[in-house]
């Protein structure tokens, strides 16, 4: 089935190839394949994108812009483990409502093959997980914190896709995004032993005073010192 002739043929052939992308399960998808479905000639796909390959990164592209708006389309709260559970809401939403856009960006996995986009992401989650590791509340290192989160909310998007409508329980999503922040979060109600106590607020320091120094440039120490006295905080902070 094609798409709605009064669509510019360069958002058919956008739609085309993410839809063939998604359903391919990494079979090769032909420029006939595409043009067909879109309504339109190859030479028309070669004068908006020089080639399939510039296509299918143009649909990549495109997708990710739209990703990033989503993630970045509200005002920060001040509480920025509350921000990253938005953001995981944001996620999940964008991969419901755009599900064959979704499995081309997080759902074409190959073995040993980390796509760039799935690291844009992260860096998107590291980027608020600073904030929450300089304030004293994450008890691991930020981006080890956006791996775990990012991994499972691709996890938890995935599969939700995968499910009839009608099957669809977003209390998993709920319940498995709080069950993550959680696990990377310091938790002052959980009463830890007197013995760990003031361990952990060691290493809960070391990471807030690791994230803020380098988000802050700071130029009271020499780049040297700069780098001996992170590499000690993540010494620090990597501490189990």
């Amino acid at each position: 089935m094609g798409f709605d002739d009064q669509l510019p043929p360069k958002t058919r052939l956008l739609r085309a190839a993410a839809e063939l992308l998604a359903n391919s399960e990494g079979s090769a998808v032909s420029t006939r394949q595409i043009t067909k479905l879109a309504g339109v000639t190859a030479p028309t796909l070669y004068h908006h994108f020089g080639t399939k390959e510039g296509l299918f990164d143009a649909v990549v592209s495109a997708g990710f812009e739209e990703y990033v708006a989503g993630e970045r389309d509200f005002a920060p709260s001040g509480e920025p483990l509350e921000d990253v559970r938005r953001m995981w809401d944001n996620h999940v939403r964008f991969g419901l409502t755009q599900p064959h856009l979704y499995l081309v960006m997080f759902g074409n996995i190959r073995p040993e093959s980390r796509p760039s986009i799935v690291a844009d992401a992260e860096a998107l989650m590291e980027e608020m997980l600073n904030k929450a590791a300089a304030s004293g509340q994450l008890n691991v290192a930020p981006r080890e914190a956006a791996r775990s989160i990012l991994a499972a909310n691709v996890g938890v998007t995935l599969m939700l896709i995968a499910e009839p409508v009608e099957d669809r329980n977003l209390e998993l999503s709920t319940m498995t995004r709080d069950s993550m922040i959680s696990a990377v979060s310091t938790d002052k109600a959980r009463g830890a032993a007197t013995g760990d106590a003031g361990k952990s607020s060691v290493v809960v320091a070391a990471i807030a005073l690791n994230a803020a120094l380098q988000a802050s440039h700071s130029d009271q120490l020499s780049s040297s010192e700069l780098k001996l006295f992170l590499e000690w905080l993540h010494r620090i902070s990597s501490s189990s």
